[in-house]
């Protein structure tokens, strides 16, 4: 799917991985429409990109369904928006779980639903979903996080199935620890000690090609996380025996990360 001229609508734009998207894709020519929930940086963001801002919270059905209205003509959506949605589930009140998993995966699923229609009978257009490693092993104090990560694994490489023929393509992108941006650099929260991380650029080079290349799924990350991963999904009991890591650390990620519920 070529990015020059396509209206591309990106969700959650106004934090860190999301600007690095938002300048690549008005880069590569697509006419933008960029959304999240906090105007200033928006607007500032639409401004200096010459994109339309829309103020939507994707935690909300009606200001999705909205989002949706007010987008009829886009080619490709960019689907980034995401909770950290770190900690144990019994420190979550039921309204932080249906936060979580409606800007998880149920937003992205709604966005889907609504906006593929045109695209088919178009034929052309590309839906690609900015999900995480986390979608392919579980880890400890991120149920909620890891759960919306696997379901959007499984929806998009099923709704890519779907979709054969019709012209319409689905790509998912998994990053894993990102440096300088993202959910760490948001919120305050450190990388674990000895962590490799991948930079935002890469991230949006990424999801740039996936689009491009119609690529199913593409792992953003070194190569160990890669191998652990893969491992992990295959023999999770054999994963959880490894330990669960630098407890302190992974505290401290969930206290920063705490006011984003």
């Amino acid at each position: 799917m070529r990015l020059n001229k396509a209206t591309v609508l990106l969700t959650g734009a106004a934090g860190g991985i999301g600007r690095t998207l938002a300048r690549r894709l008005a880069g590569a020519g697509a006419t933008l429409i960029v959304t999240g929930r906090r105007r200033e940086p928006l607007r500032s963001l639409a401004a200096e990109l010459g994109a339309r801002p829309v103020v939507a919270d994707l935690a909300d059905p009606e200001q999705v369904r909205r989002l949706a209205e007010d987008c009829p003509d886009v080619d490709v959506l960019v689907a980034n928006a995401a909770l950290p949605a770190s900690g144990e589930l019994l420190d979550y009140t039921p309204e932080q779980i249906d936060r979580a998993l409606a800007v998880n995966l149920s937003a992205p699923v709604m966005l889907s639903r609504l906006l593929t229609p045109r695209m088919v009978a178009a034929g052309r257009g590309q839906l690609a979903f900015v999900g995480s490693m986390s979608g392919k092993a579980a880890t400890p104090y991120s149920s909620l996080y890891t759960a919306g990560k696997f379901g959007l694994r499984g929806f998009a490489l099923s709704l890519r199935q779907d979709l054969r023929g019709t012209g319409v393509g689905v790509s998912l992108v998994q990053p894993g620890f990102v440096g300088g941006a993202g959910m760490f650099a948001d919120t305050g929260a450190e990388v674990p000690s000895g962590v490799r991380t991948v930079s935002p650029e890469q991230v949006a080079t990424a999801v740039l090609r996936a689009i491009e290349e119609d690529r199913a799924e593409t792992n953003v990350a070194p190569l160990t996380l890669r191998l652990r991963c893969a491992v992990a999904g295959q023999f999770p009991g054999y994963a959880e025996r490894g330990g669960r890591g630098d407890e302190t650390a992974a505290r401290r990620i969930v206290a920063a990360q705490r006011a984003l519920r």
